[in-house]
């Protein structure tokens, strides 16, 4: 049981529904922690624009070893 009550796939509306379509076309599924971060959809947004500004400035191997370091 979880303390976050999520909003489900089949009652997204709106930001919350565009994101999960994203996810649910590059991954198939749509994931956990997208459905936490979707309960403030703009700070999602903000969130996937700063993973994808450092990584595209790192590339992918060293922005995977940062992350690794940083776990």
């Amino acid at each position: 049981m979880t303390i976050l009550i999520m909003t489900p796939e089949a009652e997204a509306s709106g930001l919350t529904a565009e994101i999960y379509d994203d996810d649910r076309r590059s991954l198939g599924y749509v994931p956990s922690h997208t459905k936490a971060l979707s309960l403030d959809p703009e700070a999602y947004m903000a969130w996937e624009s700063l993973v994808g500004a450092i990584s595209s400035s790192l590339g992918l191997r060293r922005y995977e070893l940062v992350t690794l370091a940083a776990a």
